[in-house]
């Protein structure tokens, strides 16, 4: 039975669901930085999907990337699938700028997370809805 890594819960808020993965958003509004989280008992790395749940998992990638790069207006799209920390299979898909506080480099530990307001995590996810991402449903 799938269940979401306490890291996962902890740093992130439930934002969507595709047919496979769970959209989180991070809760830092530093960036706009989602994780896709395919919903798998024991995934830790890409290779353990199955041949379609791969397939399945980075066309939801795509659809999802696309989407974000134009709701926020994006200059460079990182999509990375590290797991070292939190070992449950997750892909960070984070919206960068040329004048964000960690370009060009990488976000981890450059800032301290600085969560959402109420009106923050409004205009998140109303930007994702404007977007009409095919196949994610929004919660």
């Amino acid at each position: 039975m799938f269940e979401l890594h306490p890291d996962l819960k902890r740093d992130g808020i439930l934002i969507g669901e595709f047919p496979l993965c769970q959209v989180l958003l991070i809760n830092d509004s530093n960036y706009p930085w989602f994780v896709l989280v395919p919903q798998r008992s024991g995934i830790r790395d890409t290779i353990d999907l199955s041949p379609n749940d791969y397939a399945q998992m980075w066309a939801e990638s795509a659809l999802f990337s696309a989407g974000i790069m134009a709701a926020f207006s994006g200059e460079k799209l990182n999509v990375a699938a590290l797991g070292n920390m939190t070992p449950q299979l997750h892909i960070h898909h984070i919206v960068r700028y040329a004048d964000d506080a960690a370009w060009p480099g990488p976000i981890w530990g450059k800032l301290p997370l600085k969560p959402y307001d109420p009106a923050g995590l409004t205009s998140v996810r109303e930007r994702l809805e404007n977007a009409n991402i095919e196949t994610l449903s929004l919660v």
